[in-house]
């Protein structure tokens, strides 16, 4: 084979690769949106599981910046309703209605984790199990509505805490504590809270984004009938390009957004995690919106789907250096452990 000939193989194998990543990862088209009525996501800052003063983001990492976002977390629950200065724990957990009103009363959009009780309701959670926010080790799917009333999130801990001191067995799990305290909350009652004052981000959660099958159609099939009976703003995410796709089939009128990070080949999802943070797997789902983990903003895959017409949604920003880092390469921000510029 001469040199010229593997010149021209090797850019033509070069175009079709490009051009293969490009129909991969382009996302909904511009016709597509005006047929369907899609608004855009809406401009806001995004508060991560509410405005919270206990819970993710809240380490030492963040210590900076994170106590003068605590004490607004606090103030904004207070404002809103929720407990008052004598409560020396946890006011407004990620996470909980207190949180949630927190930043609605604050003015910022939120972004909350969808899931499903034993008993098939659905809920506002981010972890499988309850260890790190209530320091109970049991599983969300294997626990009732009811008796999720009656656990506490943080509930022994002070504000700025980010993991729950454990709970002890001994504790009497049938009765629910004395004194003020947020447990995990119904998506009802949190789209009664925030009442359209914010906007939503709602992301579909599951254990395993490989596997699309019955209770995570139900998730999906009760969670949309919810919002669709909710007047007000919101947009829907998750990091499982079939429940992106179950909006592209059953709700195209409704903004939707792929989760995702740029994840290692040899990391806990092996090549298909790998392979779903270079948005491969976007052609499933036509996304409006790529909600990608703020390092990898700069990210070809990420800087190419923005390039087509995709929003570009930074998760989880934590402090105003890494907003610096990477608010060039994003449209909207979502953020926690700081609190952020108009």
């Amino acid at each position: 084979m001469s040199s010229n000939t593997f010149l021209r193989n090797v850019l033509i194998g070069g175009a079709v690769a490009a051009g293969a990543a490009a129909w991969a990862i382009k996302p909904r088209s511009f016709t597509d949106k005006q047929h369907n009525y899609v608004p855009a996501v809406p401009h806001a800052w995004y508060a991560h599981r509410g405005l919270h003063d206990a819970g993710s983001g809240l380490t030492e990492q963040y210590a900076i910046e994170s106590g003068e976002y605590v004490a607004r977390a606090r103030r904004m629950a207070m404002k809103a309703g929720y407990g008052d200065p004598t409560v020396t724990t946890s006011i407004a957990p990620e996470n909980s209605l207190a949180a949630f009103a927190a930043a609605a009363e604050a003015g910022y959009g939120i972004e909350l984790d969808l899931q499903l009780t034993k008993d098939g309701q659905v809920i506002v959670v981010h972890d499988p199990d309850l260890k790190r926010v209530a320091g109970d080790p049991r599983r969300v799917a294997d626990l009732t509505y009811d008796e999720l009333t009656r656990i506490p999130l943080f509930g022994n801990d002070a504000p700025g805490t980010a993991v729950a001191s454990p709970r002890p067995e001994s504790d009497d799990r049938g009765t629910a504590p004395t004194g003020y305290f947020q447990h995990v909350p119904l998506f009802s009652d949190v789209l009664r809270v925030v009442a359209g004052r914010v906007p939503l981000i709602v992301e579909y959660k599951f254990d395993d984004n490989a596997v699309f099958g019955p209770r995570e159609e139900e998730l999906m099939e009760k969670g949309d009938a919810l919002l669709q009976a909710y007047d007000g703003p919101y947009v829907i995410e998750s990091f499982n390009p079939r429940a992106v796709e179950w909006y592209k089939e059953h709700r195209p009128e409704v903004c939707r957004g792929q989760l995702s990070w740029p994840a290692k080949v040899d990391g806990k999802g092996g090549v298909a995690e790998w392979a779903a943070g270079l948005l491969v797997f976007d052609f499933l789902s036509r996304p409006d919106f790529v909600a990608y983990d703020w390092s990898g903003g700069n990210s070809p895959q990420v800087r190419l789907a923005r390039a087509m017409g995709a929003t570009a949604v930074s998760w989880t920003v934590r402090s105003s250096d890494e907003l610096a880092q990477c608010d060039d390469w994003f449209d909207r921000h979502i953020f926690e452990a700081f609190v952020p510029e108009r």
